[in-house]
């Protein structure tokens, strides 16, 4: 944007003086660098400014590949490798025709600005290296996070709504990340806090809501890096610890226990006028038989007059 910038302040008579401006521009390397995207423990490879053409070799040339133009990341002279930079040995290979620096495996570190300088060892008029191109490459390094977690701790509860904190947490990946979420097709803001040992260490992130709940509702939280996402859902359910009033019943309700209360007693009334009527009727005909049989057997022996007027003579 610098480069534009600069660019559009020239008046429009100084066209003839553009090209060489833009030229000029360029070998200060305000042209932006291309971007390679790569994930932690890949293979990556970042692209040179040259080819060597196909009459000649890597020996005609002096290649170097360096990281914020001041640590040397891999680099030949005349075909010939020169030592590795330590953090760097037996991760880097360089292809000897494209110039491509390959890197495996990609690290956290790894992440930033390269360049790829190249230099025509042919001696020219003024008997030093001529340099062929000087262009950086951006390698941005990703590090996935860990599903996130959604926690919610209650409150405080009222027959209205129901008071929760959520928590939303997430571990482990780089960039650092921004946390996201909707519930009920709303958009939510979260609290977040990032843990991190350095701008080049993994990052622990932390995202808070306090939320009034009204009904059941279903939150999703989100944590955006580098382009993904890693999303998780959870159901947060009102607490209802409101006891419902006692309602009075109908007038229905009412009516029909009524009858059948009056239809029971009737019932019960009528039971015991007729069942004891009927239960004497039958004792008094069983009865009568073992009545005489009793009086009978109860009766004073009779002594014949003529057995009485014997004993006496």
């Amino acid at each position: 944007m610098g480069c534009l910038a600069v660019m559009a302040g020239w008046p429009l008579k100084r066209w003839l003086g553009l090209a060489l401006v833009m030229l000029h521009l360029v070998t200060l390397g305000c042209a932006l660098p291309k971007e390679v995207k790569s994930k932690v423990g890949e293979k990556v490879g970042l692209p040179c400014c040259h080819e060597i053409p196909s009459s000649e070799s890597l020996s005609n040339y002096r290649v170097y590949w360096q990281r914020n133009t001041r640590e040397v990341v891999l680099a030949y002279s005349e075909g010939k490798k020169i030592p590795d930079y330590d953090q760097y040995v037996n991760r880097t290979e360089l292809d000897s025709k494209n110039l491509t620096l390959w890197i495996y495996p990609v690290e956290i570190l790894d992440n930033g600005t390269y360049q790829c300088v190249v230099q025509n060892l042919r001696i020219s008029q003024d008997f030093s290296p001529r340099v062929v191109c000087d262009a950086p490459v951006s390698l941005s390094v990703t590090a996935d996070f860990s599903e996130p977690n959604i926690t919610s701790n209650v409150i405080n509860t009222t027959c209205e709504s129901t008071e929760m904190v959520v928590t939303c947490s997430s571990y482990g990946g780089f960039p650092k990340p921004k946390i996201s979420g909707f519930f009920n097709n709303g958009s939510l803001v979260w609290n977040t806090t990032w843990v991190s040992e350095s701008s080049l260490s993994p990052y622990n992130v932390t995202g808070k809501l306090h939320l009034n709940v009204t009904k059941d509702i279903n939150l999703t939280c989100s944590v955006e890096y580098n382009g993904f996402v890693k999303s998780t859902s959870l159901l947060l359910t009102k607490t209802n610890d409101c006891i419902a009033p006692t309602m009075p019943p109908s007038y229905n309700v009412i009516t029909a226990t009524s009858i059948i209360f009056i239809i029971f007693l009737l019932a019960i009334t009528l039971a015991a006028r007729y069942f004891p009527r009927h239960a004497c009727f039958h004792c008094s005909k069983n009865q009568d038989p073992m009545d005489e049989d009793e009086k009978e057997s109860m009766k004073p022996p009779t002594i014949s007059k003529m057995t009485s007027e014997t004993s006496s003579v």
